[in-house]
């Protein structure tokens, strides 16, 4: 089989790309993803496609293709990540890093976050350059390293030291949105506009420490696990930000009835706590967009067990709405425990701000949706996690989270990933790569 037709059928047949790269382990840490990279490269250069390689670190490679377009519009930017989370302790059907086709679903780690959404990008642009297509603008792909631990090697490093790169880009994709959600039976396509940023907190408690054979009473333990109860037992205060509103209010209006009356209720703060008690387990998709939170995951104490700690400390995972600040949420949080506390801010990586985002290719990526799927409703999404958009975001590029997945109603996408057999169907892939093709071809309309 000659280039040609290798290149042909490797983007005419995404599910066995994503297969390919499935089977490069890059677990971060470490990450290892040279081998990745250079794979792609490869491609990329025997299609005739220009790349150079960013590091910070020689085995944790960037990569940066650009096919050139007419030059009447901004560039369009591709990211996404070729790292993945541990699948440590975790029991899998099939081998995490064998990219195995079993009724129809391919298993592995990465599928779904986000090799699948890679193949998806690298597809659709293989597929232009054989194609000839000229886009109204140059098309900038950024496969990156890192994402799963904190993009210091990645995005960050890239924006920071490369920004030439991405000049004039107005709006880039990346992941997550554009896969198939559903609020009762309603179909849903949440299209990502903004999300919640990074903020890593360490609370410290002090008291009387000793022999364990002697217990302490209202100790450093006993107050770390007070506060811990105070943080179980008690919602932070209720914010409405612009893309939140943005995306409950276009549910409400699909759902109409007394679904929009409910929904609608939840952007009223007085009536909010209320609103997501009411709707039970349906409201835990809605909480997380309507409050800062807290996530207690790392615990500090003694390293023996006959030593009573006279210090000990949590570390926890928070995501702050648009616009806030690490000094907000540790307000919050010191009127939940009424007392003082010692707070160390770990990390904060700030994100997207509070103002209504860009909503100028929106319209474009719904249609496309609307059109591969007339039954499905694209709506603005604003995410609970974090992505790469973060960094992006200082350069003032508008990220769109849009990998393409139409999803059986039984399989949850959010539940799946970092998940023991992490799989995506496969037309899910081919969904993806024709919808992100037919961006490239209408993204300046």
């Amino acid at each position: 089989m000659g280039k040609k037709e290798s290149l042909s059928h490797i983007y005419q047949n995404p599910v066995e790309l994503l297969q390919k790269l499935i089977r490069f382990d890059t677990t971060n840490p470490p990450g290892n993803e040279s081998d990745c990279i250079a794979f792609i490269n490869d491609l990329l250069t025997q299609a005739g496609i220009d790349t150079k390689i960013l590091a910070k670190s020689p085995d944790r490679p960037n990569l940066i293709a650009r096919l050139p377009g007419q030059g009447t519009t901004a560039p369009l930017l591709l990211y996404g990540h070729i790292d993945v989370v541990t699948t440590e302790n975790q029991q899998w059907r099939h081998p995490p890093f064998a990219g195995k086709l079993v009724d129809e679903f391919i298993y592995g780690r990465g599928a779904l976050d986000m090799k699948g959404g890679v193949t998806m990008m690298l597809a659709a642009l293989l597929r232009a350059k054989a194609e000839h297509l000229r886009p109204p603008g140059d098309i900038i792909l950024a496969i990156v390293c890192d994402e799963e631990a904190f993009g210091d090697y990645g995005a960050k490093f890239l924006v920071e030291n490369h920004p030439e790169e991405f000049d004039g880009v107005r709006y880039a994709i990346g992941e997550f949105g554009g896969f198939t959600m559903f609020v009762g039976n309603r179909r849903f396509y949440p299209i990502q506009i903004s999300e919640k940023q990074l903020c890593c907190l360490k609370a410290t408690f002090r008291g009387s420490g000793g022999h364990g054979s002697q217990p302490v009473r209202g100790g450093a333990m006993a107050k770390l696990s007070q506060f811990l109860q105070k943080l179980d037992k008690h919602r932070l205060p209720v914010h409405v930000t612009p893309p939140a509103r943005l995306m409950i209010s276009a549910i409400a209006s699909s759902l109409g009835g007394i679904s929009y009356l409910i929904l609608n209720q939840l952007l009223n703060p007085r009536l909010t706590d209320c609103m997501l008690n009411l709707l039970g387990e349906s409201g835990n998709l809605f909480h997380p967009l309507l409050h800062n939170t807290v996530s207690p995951t790392i615990l500090h104490a003694s390293n023996k067990i006959n030593v009573i700690p006279s210090e000990v400390s949590v570390e926890m995972d928070c995501r702050l709405l648009p616009g806030f600040q690490p000094d907000d949420l540790i307000g919050e949080l010191l009127k939940i425990v009424e007392d003082t506390l010692d707070i160390d801010v770990i990390r904060f990586d700030p994100g997207p701000g509070p103002s209504i985002p860009d909503m100028g290719l929106f319209d474009t990526l719904a249609g496309i949706l609307k059109e591969a799927d007339p039954d499905g409703t694209p709506v603005p999404m604003l995410l609970s996690a974090v992505t790469d958009g973060r960094f992006f975001s200082r350069l003032g590029i508008q990220t769109y989270g849009y990998l393409p997945m139409l999803l059986p109603k039984s399989f949850s996408f959010i539940q799946t990933i970092h998940a023991a057999d992490e799989r995506i169907p496969i037309n899910a892939v081919e969904f993806g790569t024709n919808a992100i093709y037919q961006a490239l071809q209408r993204f300046g309309g």
